[in-house]
């Protein structure tokens, strides 16, 4: 699109590209204030005041200042202009991002780039793995002053200054949008604007990202905090095309809807939403005809992604909505409760609920991202805590016992929802939940593998099952009392010492827990909740499989376990006969 406001391209699709002698660009080196051992790249349209600022920052910083444009030339031999009259934009494009990555690759530096830079994906994708982008965003009409009577500016040579920078704006700000900080600069003085930016970079954090590798894909678990209002310039680079559809429920509409639309609307992503009852009887046949039909009725392409804004129920939903409609759709994670974030947003599986059990209708279908928003925490219901971290500690009670020691130590402190504590939980869960997914992506491994994070799980769901669905327990607080049963299984076994049993219970119990059936306000009888687990999806050959341990960190799987003595731990822990 900005071919129409710039000089016109030569007729080849691959343009020569510019001579360059790179060993003439200026790598100095300097002390630097910045812990973050990166550049700082400013990036805005002409007149926002890169060099200037930049100078003055680089000066505060005690770093090198570097402009961009300078260097080009100095490599080039020749001015801006020279190179866009002999060689063209698209050529000048490719030797912009060249002379970056070369400027980069050196010691860290306060770098103004040209207005156009930040526009190329790859030059985006080189910022963003290597340096600290900051967006100087600049009013039009302090443009229009800054700009006036400047004819070095090949794109100013085209049209008026005010056409061009109107068109300007409108094609490049959803773009710039997604640098790391943003500071709007106005009539201010230099020095002011110089602190502003130094005070964003020193309130910005980077957030966390956790790979997922499989076999045919990859995707990133971003983690940190106010994630859902920059969610815009995080998703832009993954989206196959700049629309998509956002699938929230009632309850979380309200309170992260409106901030997830504002950051779309400031990268240019188009995006509709779709609202669906709270609760696990959501997750039905008729809820998804209807969204299915709501989402085709309005019109959709194959390259646009859905969003799941919301729980796991919603997850799992907008999951199975994005895995069938058109074969396949995009599909993008953005969990707002503890569980979803370090259960069911990672690993692809997604599915509805039939009458006969939970979670029997489903497809494998993996995101292209996961946005875990730790602010999000803050809003939710003790219980909703509770919930989630019972599934952390089921992640170091499989096959990490650093995690559960780490649990141990710092436990109420991801119940009270310190930040720091509920980002590191997150991330040990998270990470651990990759390895054994990228291991066993689709459970086909006959034991252990995939299968593992089912532990607790076929006591849970029996209990959950009994009761309808309806709320009264939650996943999580069935999975918490599902660890208790699952160890004392394997200490009746004989698996499992003892003491191991006492460490999981006591660990649940300090800290208020649900960790025995005796602990509900509900008469479960033996006979139901066998005959829930003989419905379980975890059935092979007529014969119930149980995730086991032989100890903290060391769960595996088995057929070979004898129902009379699933019904004497059940006897033992609360059930009635």
């Amino acid at each position: 699109m900005s071919s129409r406001i710039s000089i016109p391209q030569p007729e080849t699709t691959d343009p020569p590209p510019v001579p360059l002698n790179l060993e003439r660009i200026v790598r100095a080196h300097g002390p630097g204030l910045l812990q973050t051992g990166r550049s700082i790249v400013l990036v805005g349209l002409m007149g926002a005041g890169k060099t200037t600022i930049g100078r003055m920052l680089a000066a505060r910083l005690g770093l090198p200042f570097v402009d961009a444009d300078t260097e080009i030339e100095r490599a080039a031999g020749c001015s801006i202009a020279d190179v866009f009259r002999l060689y063209g934009e698209a050529a000048f494009r490719d030797g912009e991002r060249r002379v970056i990555r070369r400027l980069l690759e050196g010691p860290p530096m306060v770098l103004a780039t040209g207005g156009g830079a930040f526009m190329a994906a790859d030059t985006r994708r080189l910022v963003r793995d290597q340096a600290i982008s900051v967006w100087l965003r600049c009013p039009l009409p302090v443009l229009l002053r800054r700009v006036a009577g400047r004819t070095h500016r090949p794109l100013l040579n085209t049209a008026s200054p005010r056409d061009v920078l109107e068109k300007l704006i409108a094609i490049r700000h959803p773009v710039y949008a997604e640098a790391d900080v943003t500071v709007d600069c106005g009539d201010n003085n230099v020095e002011h604007t110089t602190t502003r930016v130094m005070e964003a970079l020193a309130l910005s954090r980077r957030p966390l990202r956790l790979p997922v590798e499989l076999e045919k894909s990859r995707y990133d678990v971003v983690i940190g905090t106010d994630l859902i209002s920059r969610a815009g310039a995080l998703l832009a680079p993954v989206l196959p095309r700049r629309n998509v559809i956002v699938i929230t429920d009632e309850t979380v509409r309200p309170l992260y809807l409106p901030r997830l639309l504002a950051s779309f609307q400031e990268t240019g992503i188009e995006a509709r939403s779709i609202t669906v009852a709270p609760g696990e009887h959501t997750k039905c046949w008729a809820t998804y005809q209807n969204v299915v039909d709501t989402i085709l009725e309005g019109g959709v392409e194959r390259r646009t992604a859905i969003i799941a804004l919301g729980g796991g129920v919603v997850g799992d939903l907008a999951g199975f909505v994005a895995a069938t409609t058109l074969r396949g759709l995009p599909f993008i994670q953005i969990p707002t409760t503890l569980l979803s974030q370090v259960d069911s947003s990672v690993g692809g599986k997604t599915g509805i609920n039939s009458r006969w059990g939970k979670n029997l209708i489903g497809a494998f279908h993996q995101p292209l991202c996961v946005l875990a928003d730790v602010s999000s925490l803050a809003t939710l219901p003790p219980r909703e805590v509770v919930a989630g971290y019972a599934e952390i500690v089921k992640s170091g009670l499989i096959g990490q016992e650093s995690l559960f020691a780490w649990c141990e130590k710092h436990g109420a402190a991801v119940l009270s929802r310190d930040p720091e504590a509920l980002a590191e939980a997150v991330r040990q869960a998270c990470a651990f939940k990759a390895g054994v997914v990228a291991a066993d992506e689709r459970e086909e491994q006959k034991t252990d593998g995939r299968a593992l994070l089912n532990l607790g799980h076929t006591f849970g769901h029996a209990l959950e099952a009994e009761l309808g669905y309806d709320g009264r327990l939650l996943h999580g607080e069935a999975v918490s009392i599902g660890l208790t049963l699952a160890f004392s299984l394997s200490v009746k076994l004989g698996f499992c010492p003892q003491e191991d049993l006492i460490r999981v219970t006591n660990h649940l119990e300090s800290l208020h827990m649900p960790a025995h059936i005796s602990d509900l306000p509900h008469r479960f009888r033996i006979t139901d909740l066998m005959a829930h687990m003989q419905r379980d999806k975890k059935m092979q050959d007529g014969r119930l499989s149980f995730v086991l341990a032989h100890g903290i960190g060391k769960a595996f799987t088995t057929r070979d376990v004898p129902a009379e003595a699933v019904r004497e731990v059940l006897l033992a822990d609360g059930a009635t006969p």
